[in-house]
């Protein structure tokens, strides 16, 4: 091993060590990695600096502001109530009616928004029809996730590789393959995503709890009856943060009187009002009917739920949200065909273009406030994606990737010549991926994957698409722990779940995942 090497296999360990042990917000710990590649010689200014222009981590950007339109325009909260049934319901029965439309939804939008309109709406229904909500909580959120597997804009991670390989490809390190096409993920991920459905709808119901220990502290009614119970889940961007609510005058900066913390799925007992705020706290607050509008828009709280209310359905410019979406969508898979390449355009009608042109169409309309734009972008999301390209490249330069990849390969005893070689490779690949997904975010797990597909492609002289594709999968398989994506922690709050909840129903859909994409994937693929 080289000193290079060496020194960028500290790095990446402090990184991970950092980024498990939540020392700082996960953009500034990939930051100070491609800071220290950068003072031991690894990466040139330029390269440190070239995430921040990419046009996967652009397009991102501004695939938050299409999200935002369309939650704003009250379609998703029209698609609910349509789904949800009126009268008797029974678990199988909810679960598929609504999982697989919340699956082709998720493929088109990112999750998160997805999660944080339908979450609350399906608790407040499962109240009124006697049903307990944790049946649905967990289940809604996976539905998303396998949804996003199925298309490149289904979930960032997705657009990050794409962004990775088409810089790769440019710049002559990557070797063969080609950039994801809108539906390039279908041909594996529709199995993967129907087969996953099928295991929540059936399954789901008997590994979830029945109940969960604050639903009754959640149900009480305020004594003033001019004030409602409210939920409030705390944003990164939260104020008081690290502070107890003895420090933090909540009541002087919001409104609403504190009556509970639910954290991990429990509703917090004993002294709670002199222990440190998380980003994965749930406040139960007593508020008047001013603070949903007041800071329902605002980035201090990842969602508010007035429990067992239902939110009031705008009709204005939902047709035109579908439209706008629609032909975003069709634009982006019609300019990947080869006759509209070969026109010589000078314009590339790829997503980028297109989601160029949706979000300053939704931003004229006003569709999403405009002046307030900069609030709707995950800013941690992208520094973390623009950094993990740096690192990515990092590796490469190092020799890092070619390290590792040496050791799949032996693994694989002579993959070129043995018939199970490229399954083994497929799955060594994938689990390295999946541990990083589960331990630190899927846009970094995916960015530090990257090169490790590429030496593995160059060193056997393969086509890297199949590997690409694999890290994709294993990159969004984020079920067997709540912090391994967003919409997890989301539902974990709304929920109340524990932890051990999302390992009993997570851990065997995880499972699933890996099989099926690791054979699957040289079915559909050149491997020669």
């Amino acid at each position: 091993m080289t000193f290079e090497t060496i020194y960028t296999a500290l790095v990446l360990i402090g990184m991970l060590w950092a980024l498990v042990a939540d020392k700082l917000r996960p953009g500034l710990i990939l930051f100070t990695a491609v800071v220290f590649l950068l003072c031991g010689g690894i990466l040139q200014p330029k390269e440190c600096l070239e995430g921040f222009s990419n046009k996967g981590m652009i397009t991102v950007a501004l695939l938050y502001l299409v999200s935002e339109g369309v939650r704003k325009s009250g379609i998703l909260e029209q698609v609910t109530y349509r789904l949800l049934p009126s009268g008797k319901a029974t678990l199988t029965k909810t679960c598929l009616r609504f999982l697989p439309i919340i699956s082709f939804i998720s493929a088109f939008l990112n999750n998160t928004p997805v999660v944080v309109i339908f979450a609350p709406m399906i608790k407040n229904w499962a109240r009124k029809v006697h049903l307990p909500d944790t049946k649905f909580l967990i289940p809604l959120s996976y539905a998303t996730i396998l949804g996003g597997m199925c298309t490149l804009i289904g979930t960032s991670t997705n657009i990050v590789l794409d962004g990775l390989i088409r810089d790769g490809i440019s710049e002559g390190f990557v070797h063969g393959g080609h950039g994801l096409s809108m539906f390039e993920l279908s041909k594996v991920g529709v199995f993967i995503a129907l087969t996953g459905l099928f295991y929540l709808i059936m399954l789901s119901r008997y590994l979830l709890p029945d109940k969960r220990e604050s639903e009754s502290a959640e149900e009480e009614i305020p004594d003033n009856p001019d004030l409602v119970r409210v939920e409030a889940m705390l944003h990164t961007r939260f104020p008081g943060l690290g502070r107890t609510l003895r420090e933090f005058d909540f009541y002087r900066h919001y409104g609403a009187t504190v009556r509970g913390i639910r954290r991990g799925g429990t509703l917090m007992t004993g002294d709670w009002m002199n222990t440190p705020l998380t980003k994965q706290d749930t406040l139960l607050l007593d508020a008047d009917k001013t603070f949903v509008p007041t800071w329902g828009e605002s980035r201090v709280f990842w969602m508010i739920n007035v429990v067992g209310a239902e939110p009031e359905l705008s009709s204005r410019k939902k047709y035109f949200a579908i439209i706008l979406v629609a032909l975003m969508i069709i634009g982006a898979t019609i300019g990947e065909l080869p006759f509209i390449q070969q026109l010589g355009l000078k314009i590339k009608l790829d997503m980028f273009f297109f989601a160029c042109c949706t979000a300053v169409v939704m931003a004229w309309t006003g569709m999403f406030s405009a002046r307030k734009y900069t609030k709707l972008i995950s800013w941690d999301v992208l520094i973390t994606i623009a950094c993990a390209f740096g690192i990515s490249k990092g590796m490469i330069n190092s020799g890092f990737a070619d390290f590792i990849a040496g050791y799949i390969i032996d693994l694989a005893e002579q993959a070129r010549h043995s018939s199970n070689g490229i399954y083994i490779m497929l799955a060594a690949l994938y689990l390295i991926t999946n541990l990083f997904t589960e331990l630190i975010t899927n846009n970094a797990a995916a960015a530090l994957a990257f090169p490790l597909a590429v030496s593995i492609s160059t060193k056997l002289g393969m086509d890297p698409t199949p590997f690409f594709v694999c890290i994709c999968f294993a990159a969004s398989a984020a079920f067997s722990t709540p912090i391994g994506y967003q919409t997890n922690l989301i539902v974990q709050g709304v929920g109340g779940y524990k932890f051990m909840d999302f390992v009993k129903v997570g851990l065997p859909l995880n499972v699933i995942v890996f099989l099926l994409s690791v054979f699957l994937i040289p079915l559909f693929y050149s491997v020669g």
